[in-house]
């Protein structure tokens, strides 16, 4: 063993092997993997092994198709077999809601260039004879999925990683880490330390414990999941060949074929936690007591769904240990208050994911930024809320809805309500509907006073659309009050304030007390990494807003670009409750609550001013997210109530409406304001998102200011536009692919319907040649292409008058 290596990967399962062998095929050959026991321990070896492509989210289809793809190369480039079985991956449908589930995730698959169709029955009972098709109303197909070989993978990935120098070392448990002074690690083993410029806990199901060796406790959970191998079956001892992969999301089932009999699990409702307090050291290749009758109702529909499974009775029952975030998503990445220490882990779809997940935590080790968008699997994306009692919560809801379809409008329960704020029970009696971010509870629409909100899922127009309309009219019109308390809020203050924001920022500072300034941040290849506004509220004092979801995203972002400024950065996200006042009243209503002159001269656009609002103290800023006439209003928790209880009953008499985050979407739209997250990652450049005049190169040295440079001089293959699209009764949402002669251009990021200007549409990204009006395009949403539309300007305001009057 080596007494130092650049990168030390702990854990032996596919994800760590695949980190390892991401390192050496990036050029980082001096590398080492530390097993504690032997290769595939743990989860690995006991993996059903199927391999997928389809997730509900785009950019995780992404990165599975990546891992899908690349067993024949790694097959290929080890001289390993990987027991490839691409025999085609069957999505099954039993309902309508199923179906449209369906259609978007195919129309969302263009875009990513998958081989994804539907099938008819009789196709259907072509590529998996044992399927009783009366039960269904129709299938999605794949065929490039299929299972492999889970130890010969793992090996695939080991031996390609050796043959490139890296070491592997097995039967030798890492029992401590400690952090060196210059900012690497010493990893201590069974065997020896060894010391390492990087670590990558890739520990599985001992990720937990490999974390609290570092002082981390990690966001993640086993549970238990049980499949079944049956006996051999006549019906499948007479095939000609291997039966297509199956999942049936209305009965909660997957299958496959093994050998003459079939593999079939299920994610139970009455599933169970294991190892909750930490996974036992002599824990290896074991596993756990079965449970046969926790998924025999389930197993029961399959019965009905593959009649032959009767006929099979049980073989071998597999009950292992599967690791879960409260999302189902990874956790990787490089952790907050510690150098050089990267996540690989929760990675409950290994063979689906793995590959991927090993590119992005390879290339953000040696490149030092992760090449795609992966906050959906950043650890930054869990915040203190993420306690052990609330990972419980949502890992038991998770696993339950693992094949439940979750419609777009669809809020899930378990966990909530964690964190409200004083004004929750008002907007619950002015009938709320809530969602849920980063913990906190936010309004998505109102149903009226005294009402309850009553919203069925779908992927289609709800109930609360009629209401979601007056709510946007009212802004139009009136005048309307969102609440903003949890957006992310960072008190930055000190003699290096200045200095550290103005390296951080692509755009000049605000140069006046009381200035506010849209602050995107890059990376240092030039990507959007964020996007925040600034407010100097003094001189080395500074106010800064910015996404509700990427609080710990920012503060690992600041900690690493601090340097040698003295400067003290805060969270304050919770020491501020927000309103944002909004629409051509706005001022109407705030100036009978002030004593300052708030007239347009006096208070003018990007202005920020201490005020008291009623009889509490509160800093004003004059800005708005949906095009009108805005001011966001933040005072301490203690004053929330009043301030809610003065605004609403000064703005009765100007029509003022609570409003909620769906009409906001919709203002926004109309006003082609894109947002973080959306519009707005590290998957795309300030030229492509027509953030350029927030680009100042004049303004001396930022982060990314070279690459900036270089792609500004460029003409971007792509860019942000807003679209208008066709009369139909389904909206989009974002990600519908874009097509211009049958082809694929491009894809929508956001989108709703846009209820002033009376039609569908969003924000988008699309080819730089058709980025123009006269180009002739549609949008597949839900499976149906309607025609699509680029717009010269936004729809509304587009000179931008209203928001500055």
């Amino acid at each position: 063993m080596k007494s130092h290596v650049r990168v030390a990967v702990i854990g032996g399962g596919v994800v760590g092997v695949s980190v390892l062998y991401h390192l050496t095929k990036l050029g980082w050959t001096d590398v080492a993997l530390i097993e504690r026991s032997e290769l595939t321990s743990g989860s690995t070896w006991h993996a059903a092994g199927g391999m997928h492509a389809i997730n509900g989210d785009t950019n995780m289809t992404a990165l599975q198709a990546y891992t899908v793809k690349l067993y024949d190369e790694l097959e290929k480039e080890s001289g390993q077999a990987c027991g490839i079985h691409r025999v085609g991956f069957l999505y099954l449908a039993a309902s309508e809601t199923c179906m449209d589930y369906f259609r978007m995730e195919r129309s969302r698959a263009r875009h990513l260039k998958l081989d994804l169709e539907f099938v008819s029955m009789t196709e259907v009972k072509k590529l998996n004879p044992l399927i009783d098709t009366s039960k269904f109303i129709g299938a999605l197909y794949d065929p490039n999925d299929g299972h492999v070989d889970p130890s010969s993978v793992t090996n695939a990935y080991a031996k390609a990683a050796k043959a490139r120098g890296a070491e592997i070392h097995l039967r030798n448990r890492v029992t401590e880490l400690k952090q060196t002074a210059k900012g690497g690690w010493l990893v201590v083993t069974k065997n020896g330390t060894i010391e390492a410029d990087y670590v990558v806990n890739a520990g599985g199901l001992w990720a937990r414990e490999v974390g609290r060796m570092a002082g981390v406790e990690l966001p993640i959970v086993p549970m238990e999941h049980q499949y079944i191998v049956t006996n051999d079956i006549p019906a499948v001892a007479a095939l000609e060949r291997e039966v297509a992969m199956c999942i049936d999301f209305d009965g909660e089932s997957y299958l496959r074929q093994e050998g003459k009999g079939l593999l079939i699990g299920t994610y139970e409702h009455g599933c169970k936690h294991w190892a909750v307090g930490g996974t036992p050291q002599d824990f290896a290749h074991e596993l756990l007591p079965n449970d046969v009758d926790r998924i025999w109702s389930a197993l029961e529909v399959a019965m009905e769904r593959y009649p032959c499974l009767a006929d099979g009775g049980i073989k071998r029952i597999i009950n292992g240990g599967m690791v879960f975030a409260p999302d189902g998503n990874p956790i990787i990445g490089p952790v907050r208050g510690l150098s050089n220490y990267f996540l690989a882990c929760g990675v409950m779809a290994g063979f689906s994911q793995g590959g991927g997940v090993g590119l992005a935590v390879a290339q953000w080790i040696t490149e030092g930024e992760p090449g795609m968008d992966v906050f959906a699997m950043d650890v930054a994306r869990f915040g203190a809320h993420a306690n052990t009692a609330y990972v419980l919560e949502k890992t038991m809801e998770n696993y339950r809805r693992r094949f439940t379809i979750t419609c777009p409008n669809e809020e899930l329960p378990a966990a909530r309500p964690l964190k409200t704020t004083p004004a929750y029970g008002a907007f619950q009696n002015a009938g709320a509907a809530f969602g849920a971010l980063y913990g906190w509870e936010y309004p998505l629409w109102f149903a009226g006073e005294g009402k309850e909100a009553n919203e069925a899922p779908t992927f289609r127009r709800s109930e609360a659309f009629a209401r979601i309309g007056e709510e946007s009219k009212a802004v139009r019109e009136a005048v309307g009050l969102f609440e903003s308390s949890c957006y992310a809020k960072f008190d930055v203050t000190g003699p290096g304030a200045t200095a550290f924001l103005d390296r951080l920022s692509s755009n000049k500072l605000p140069q006046a007390d009381g200035k506010t300034a849209l602050a995107p941040l890059l990376t240092p290849k030039g990507q959007i990494f964020g996007d925040l506004t600034v407010t100097r509220l003094a001189a080395d004092h500074y106010l800064m807003i910015g996404s509700p979801t990427a609080i710990v995203y920012y503060q690992r972002w600041f900690d690493r670009h601090r340097g040698a400024d003295d400067v003290t950065i805060r969270d304050v996200t919770t020491d501020w409750t927000g309103f944002s006042l909004t629409g051509p009243k706005a001022r109407d209503v705030l100036a009978e609550l002030v004593s300052e002159d708030i007239a347009y001269k006096a208070f003018p656009f990007l202005s920020a001013r201490r005020m008291t609002v009623g009889l509490a103290d509160a800093i004003v800023i004059r800005v708005s997210f949906t095009g009108e006439l805005g001011y966001e209003i933040y005072t301490g928790p203690e004053h929330q109530l009043h301030v809610l209880e003065r605004l609403r009953a000064t703005g009765k008499a100007h029509g003022l409406k609570l409003c909620g985050m769906r009409a906001l979407n919709a203002l926004r739209l109309e006003k082609g304001y894109g947002s973080w997250g959306r519009e707005f990652s590290v998957d795309y450049t300030p030229a492509e998102a027509g953030l350029g005049r927030f680009v100042r190169l004049d303004k001396g040295n930022f982060i990314g200011r070279d690459a900036a440079q270089r792609i500004l001089a460029e003409s971007p293959k792509r860019r942000l536009a807003i679209f208008a699209v066709g009369d139909g009764d389904v909206d989009p949402m974002g990600n519908e692919p874009l097509l211009a002669g049958g082809e694929v251009v491009g894809r929508l990021t956001s989108g709703a319907y846009m209820f002033h200007v009376k039609h569908s549409g969003g924000l988008g990204y699309i080819r730089s040649d058709l980025a123009n009006e006269a180009s002739k395009l549609e949008i597949e949403i839900l499976g149906e292409r309607r025609p699509a539309r680029i717009l010269k300007d936004a729809p509304y305001d587009p000179e931008g008058k209203r928001l500055r009057m």
